[in-house]
C-alpha cells in the first residue's frame, strides 16, 4: 500500500523486505498480538502514527477515496484485536497523538445550572495511569479500570469497568462530550443534547466504528464531596494478599455472592476478588510491597518451602472499599463489621497472609490503590473469558463451590490436572455489581448503550498458556468446561451467555455474535442505523467485530 501524501507522522507500510519489516513489526504490537495475530489477520496494509488532527483528516480522506477501511488504536488492549485491520486496511495508532499541554485540562466552571459540576477535557492518547495522576494532583477522581496502560479512547467506548463500578458507575457514564473526526474528515462535536442517537451508539456500540474520537469531556468528582475528616467519614479501603488456597477463595467469593444477592446492599461498597497463578508480577500490582521486599520474599520462601526462589506464588487478592456519598454518611459499627470480616481472615488462617493494609485517604488517592502498573498479566498467549450474570441466588445455587473448583484445577498440582498446572496461568477477577442502589445499574438510562446493566457479578476467568499446541489445547479445554458451567438453563451462574465488548472472545463476526453483546435485536439494529449514518461507505469497518450498518 502506498503511503499518505503530506502526512507528518510516521508511516509503516506492510513489506516483506527483512530490513524494513523490523520497523513494521515493532509498531504492529498490541495486547491481542500474542493470541490472534494470525487467525484475525492483524497485519494492516499501512500503520500510521498521526501527529495531529490534520494527519487524521488526510488519512480518512485517503482511505475513503481508495476504499480502504480504517482501524483506530489508542492503547491496543481489546482482547480480540479489534484495534487492528487486515492487509487492505489502514491502522491509525493514536498512542502519542493527543498528549500535549491542552489535551488534559480541567475546564472552566460551566454556567448555571451546571455550575456545580467539574469537567475535564482529555485526549484519547492518555493512559488511565496518567489520568489518575492528573486527577489526584487536582483533588479529583472518577471511576475507571485498573490497568494503568489502557488508554481512555477505547476504554470509555466499551464502558470503562473498574473497582468503583458499583459505587459510581462506569467511566463512560461520565462522558459529557465527544470530539471526533467523521467519515468526511471533518471535526464533529457529539453530545447527548446535540445528537442523542449517535452519542448513545458511540458509548456502547462497537468501538472505532463511528469516527475517529480525539477527545472526551468527562464529568469528575471532587475529593471534598466524599471525604469528611471532621466527622470521621473518610474513604476506607482494604487490600489483602494471601497465598492461594481453595478455602480462601471460597471465603472471599462467598462475600461477593452474598453482596450480589442482597438488593438492599448500600451503594457505598465495592468488592473485587482476584486469583492469580504463580509468577504474577505482584510488585506491579501493589508497589508498596517493595518497601519490605526482602522480608516478604523470605516469608514466602519459609511458607512454601523454597530457598532463594523469588518467583511469586499463586495468590488471592482482595480489594474492598467504602466511600461516603455525602456528609450524612457515617463510618458506623456496621460498616466496620464488614471490614472486620477481612481482618479476621488473617487470624483465622495467619500463615497464608502475605500483606494486609487499610488505606484511609481521599478518593483521588484511593483510586490509585487499585491500579496495576503493567501492560498485561502474563507474557503468554491466552484464552479469555468474561461472564456476566443478573442472578440473585448465587449463594443458594452454590456458584462459589463450582468456580472455586474450576480455579483449583489449574492452581493445585494434582495428578488429574497436572497438565493444567504445568502449562496454564490464571488471572481471575470477580467483582460485585448488584443491588438496587448500585450505580452500575442505576446509570442504565443515562443516554449510553452499554449492555447488561442489571448484572450483579462480573466474572473474568483468563487463562494464559505456554506457547505451542499443547498449552493452547489445555487452555481451550478448560475454558470449554467453564462455558458449559457458567451459561445455560442449569448454570449456577447465568442462564444466558452475556459478554462485554472489551473482553470479547469466540466468533468475532459481530453480525453472528451480537446476541452475546446486546440485549435484543432492536437495540442492535438501532445502533446499526447510526453506523450507516456515521459511516455510509464503510470506512470505519476494519474487521468483522463491527456492528453491521443498517440503512434507514
Amino acid at each position: 500500500m502506498e503511503t499518505i501524501q503530506d502526512f507528518k507522522g510516521l508511516q509503516y507500510p506492510f513489506t516483506t523486505d527483512p530490513i524494513q519489516r523490523k520497523a513494521y513489526d515493532a509498531n504492529n504490537v498490541e495486547y491481542a498480538t500474542s493470541s490472534h495475530q494470525i487467525d484475525h489477520d492483524m497485519f494492516p496494509g499501512l500503520i500510521t502514527l498521526p501527529q495531529n488532527d490534520e494527519d487524521i483528516q488526510k488519512a480518512v480522506k485517503y482511505a475513503k477515496a481508495y476504499g480502504y477501511p480504517v482501524s483506530v488504536m489508542s492503547g491496543g488492549h481489546q482482547y480480540s484485536g479489534a484495534c487492528s485491520t487486515h492487509g487492505k486496511g489502514i491502522q491509525l495508532n493514536l498512542k502519542l497523538t493527543f498528549k500535549g499541554p491542552s489535551d488534559l485540562v480541567v475546564l472552566p466552571q460551566p454556567p448555571a445550572p451546571d455550575n456545580n459540576k467539574t469537567l475535564v477535557y482529555v485526549g484519547v492518547s492518555h493512559s488511565l495511569g496518567e489520568i489518575n495522576q492528573f486527577l489526584r494532583d487536582n483533588q479529583l477522581f472518577m471511576p475507571h479500570g485498573q490497568c494503568t496502560d489502557v488508554r481512555i479512547g477505547g476504554h470509555a467506548q466499551t464502558g470503562g469497568y473498574g473497582q468503583l463500578a458499583r459505587s459510581f458507575g462506569l467511566a463512560g457514564d461520565h462522558v459529557r462530550g465527544i470530539r471526533m473526526i467523521n467519515h468526511d474528515g471533518e471535526i464533529q462535536e457529539v453530545t447527548k443534547a446535540s445528537n442523542a442517537d449517535l452519542f448513545n451508539a458511540i458509548l456502547g456500540g462497537s468501538p472505532g466504528n463511528f469516527g475517529i474520537i480525539t477527545h472526551y469531556t468527562i464529568e469528575v468528582y471532587r475529593d471534598a464531596d466524599h471525604d469528611f475528616p471532621e466527622t470521621g467519614a473518610r474513604p476506607h479501603g482494604f487490600k489483602g494478599i494471601w497465598l492461594y488456597s481453595e478455602m480462601m477463595v471460597k471465603l472471599l467469593l462467598n462475600e461477593v455472592a452474598a453482596m450480589a444477592d442482597d438488593p438492599e446492599f448500600p451503594r457505598n461498597f465495592d468488592l473485587c476478588v482476584s486469583v492469580l497463578s504463580s509468577s504474577f508480577p505482584m510488585f506491579k500490582l501493589m508497589p508498596e510491597l517493595k518497601q519490605n521486599r526482602a522480608e516478604i520474599l523470605k516469608r514466602i520462601a519459609d511458607l512454601v518451602g523454597v530457598n532463594g526462589d523469588t518467583k511469586w506464588p499463586a495468590s488471592v487478592v482482595l480489594y474492598a472499599q467504602w466511600v461516603p456519598m455525602n456528609a450524612e454518611d457515617k463510618y458506623t459499627d456496621k460498616v466496620d463489621a464488614w471490614f472486620q470480616k477481612f481482618r479476621d481472615l488473617n487470624h483465622l488462617i495467619p500463615y497464608l497472609c502475605i500483606h494486609a493494609a487499610e488505606p484511609i485517604e481521599p478518593m483521588s488517592k484511593m483510586t490509585g490503590e487499585w491500579l496495576f502498573a503493567r501492560p498485561r498479566e502474563f507474557d503468554h498467549p491466552y484464552e479469555k473469558r468474561t461472564y456476566m450474570t443478573n442472578s440473585t441466588s448465587l449463594v443458594k445455587d452454590k456458584w462459589v463451590d463450582h468456580v472455586a473448583d474450576r480455579i483449583h484445577q489449574v492452581l493445585f498440582p494434582s495428578l488429574t490436572h497436572l497438565g493444567l498446572w504445568e502449562n496454564c496461568y490464571l488471572s481471575v477477577q470477580i467483582q460485585a455489581y448488584g443491588g438496587k442502589y448500585s450505580r452500575f445499574s442505576a446509570n442504565r438510562d443515562n443516554g449510553t448503550s452499554y449492555s447488561w446493566r442489571d448484572s450483579t457479578v462480573c466474572q473474568v476467568l483468563d487463562c494464559f498458556h505456554t506457547e505451542g499446541e499443547k498449552g493452547k489445547a489445555l487452555a481451550n479445554e478448560w475454558q470449554a468446561g467453564n462455558d458449559k458451567l457458567m451459561n445455560g438453563k442449569d448454570s449456577p451462574f447465568s442462564k444466558q451467555d452475556k459478554r462485554v465488548l472489551w473482553a470479547s472472545y469466540g466468533d468475532w463476526d459481530m453480525d453472528k455474535s451480537w446476541p452475546f453483546y446486546f440485549e435484543d435485536q432492536a437495540k442492535y439494529e438501532r445502533i446499526g442505523k447510526q453506523r450507516y449514518l456515521a459511516d455510509p461507505q464503510g470506512t470505519f469497518t476494519p474487521n468483522p467485530f463491527s456492528v453491521k450498518a443498517v440503512k434507514n
